[in-house]
């Protein structure tokens, strides 16, 4: 059998060898979402150790829930660990000055996955992907609840997600895995910018 590659024209040969690669990929997700998530938060000036646990690459495995709040007519972050650490901080003028949009309904979890050598830093919505509709009206929460293991619990569908592994789906219905943004990290007390 004579060989079929010798006959292709380059331009069929090209289209076939994209098509293949294009169709072997196992999965169809996206690592990261393309919705809107713009955070920047200068821990070197805040100094809050709640969130300085997470981006330490040499803690992997804890993970912060980050979320704004008004109170007495000032903005706040609020920081929850996986840990039970919890803190607050009052945003500053330069935080004012920032365009900060978190995730879909005011709430992002960040940390080292403790499954990789080197430790991978993931930043997720705080919402459950397969719950969570931001269209809906009214729009109804599903925040995720994080256990000390890394494990994401939706208190809806009981779904968990492990967060040291991506955000995959590790007990429950099949659906989608966590949604995840782009995020780096300077190191503990330096500068997180998830977008």
């Amino acid at each position: 059998m004579r060989n079929i590659l010798h006959y292709c024209r380059p331009w069929v040969l090209a289209a076939f060898t994209a098509l293949a690669v294009l169709t072997s990929c196992g999965d169809s997700e996206n690592e990261y979402t393309t919705k809107t998530c713009y955070f920047i938060f200068d821990n070197s000036v805040h100094n809050d150790a709640t969130l300085a646990s997470a981006m330490n690459p040499s803690a992997p495995g804890i993970f912060c829930q980050v979320t704004m709040a008004m109170r007495s007519g000032a903005t706040y972050y609020d920081f929850t660990n996986n840990a039970g650490t919890s803190s607050s901080t009052i945003q500053n003028a330069v935080d004012t000055k920032r365009t900060l949009i978190l995730g879909y309904n005011n709430g992002i979890i960040v940390g080292y996955g403790a499954l990789d050598i080197p430790a991978s830093f993931y930043a997720y919505d705080r919402e459950c992907p397969n719950c969570f509709n931001p269209n809906a009206i009214p729009m109804r929460s599903a925040p995720l609840a994080m256990t000390s293991n890394g494990i994401a619990t939706c208190t809806k569908c009981h779904r968990k997600y492990d967060m040291n592994n991506n955000g995959f789906i590790t007990d429950g219905e099949k659906g989608k895995r966590l949604t995840r943004y782009r995020a780096t990290t300077t190191g503990p007390f330096g500068v997180l910018v998830v977008n």
